[in-house]
């Protein structure tokens, strides 16, 4: 068997020979047999034999691609494949998992585990190298997006790719995991694996006219306190899987976020008014439709200090009821802030 190439080798020295494809499995015969028709092919190997030493590989060379045995002893490679995807720096390598299970179960449980193909075992490396090939190509297409989403993040837009088949997050910046965190968490909703209940459906709604139209669809808007965060739906990424029935729910779709925040207008309505603050909170949520109560609840006061306040907004503004006090309000947002939504 030919030997490994070192995992602390220099990135452009591995990269140098073609793509780099990591080789998990405990049995020595089959590594000996794939290292050799992967080597004779082009490709640049390494190999891990036991499921812990595969995470640290994975994690330190960040291979094109995983050959991944589904049954080793200690950690098997369900969980390794689990933990791979979980983690942001290895959930975009493509998994081919290697089993000698053919029960249906075992193969699902393949594919829930994040794994995109199977090859059963005996092991046959033509049809290694073909399933590798195909996956490959689908890779270095989802790969081409990823500075794209990083300048994302740079110019305070974040990205997540979901898999709306089960709602796994395929991709996420780091902007994206705080925005969800931070937005979705009180609630119960955030996970690090899976896109918010509510965005789901949002996409599962409009992922049929966005792909057969062509049209972006209504944007889907989440609110925390002042702070608001917009969901458009960009496109979909790669190509439909084979039992995608024409309804996009295979496959992988892009969405942008962006945050909003309402705290610089607040700020600027109580200079304009000479309000306090907490005035100037509690006129800015009149405006935006608001009783009494809801604005306590936001502002962790009681409707009955909110009555106050906005009875001092009152005597300020010259008014004597809400609805001429948004009015006049809105009327100054939209002075200062042209481009302004409700």
């Amino acid at each position: 068997m030919a030997p490994a190439i070192n995992s602390t080798a220099p990135d452009w020295l591995e990269r140098q020979r073609g793509d780099l494809v990591l080789i998990v499995d405990d049995v020595p015969d089959n590594v000996a047999m794939l290292h050799d028709a992967l080597d004779e092919s082009g490709y640049t190997v390494l190999v891990a034999t036991n499921g812990e030493s595969a995470l640290q590989r994975a994690t330190q060379a960040l291979p094109d691609i995983i050959l991944l045995d589904a049954m080793m002893p200690g950690m098997d490679g369900f969980e390794v494949a689990r933990r791979l995807k979980a983690a942001t720096a290895t959930a975009h390598i493509p998994i081919v998992f290697m089993t000698g299970l053919t029960e249906t179960e075992h193969l699902v449980a393949a594919l829930d585990a994040g794994g995109v193909d199977y090859v059963t075992k005996p092991i046959k490396p033509k049809e290694v190298l073909a399933r590798m090939q195909v996956h490959l190509r689908g890779a270095r297409q989802a790969q081409g997006a990823v500075q794209t989403r990083r300048a994302l993040d740079a110019f305070g837009y974040a990205s997540i790719t979901v898999r709306v088949s089960d709602g796994r997050l395929m991709w996420q910046t780091p902007l994206a995991r705080e925005l969800l965190a931070a937005y979705f968490g009180a609630s119960g909703q955030f996970s690090p694996v899976f896109a918010p209940a509510p965005v789901l459906d949002w996409l599962r709604r409009h992922v049929p006219a966005a792909r057969e139209q062509q049209i972006e669809p209504p944007r889907f808007y989440a609110e925390l306190g002042a702070r608001r965060l917009s969901f458009a739906l960009h496109q979909q990424i790669g190509a439909a899987e084979p039992e995608d029935l024409g309804d996009g729910e295979s496959s992988d779709w892009l969405i942008v976020m962006r945050e909003v925040s309402d705290l610089g207008l607040i700020e600027a309505m109580g200079l304009n008014f000479k309000l306090t603050a907490r005035e100037a909170e509690v006129l800015y949520w009149v405006v935006k439709g608001k009783i009494n109560r809801d604005i306590a609840d936001i502002l962790g006061a009681s409707p009955a200090t909110v009555k106050k306040h906005l009875e001092r907004v009152f005597s300020k503004l010259g008014v004597e009821t809400r609805t001429s006090a948004a009015a006049m309000a809105l009327n100054r947002i939209r002075a200062l802030h042209p481009h302004w939504e409700l």
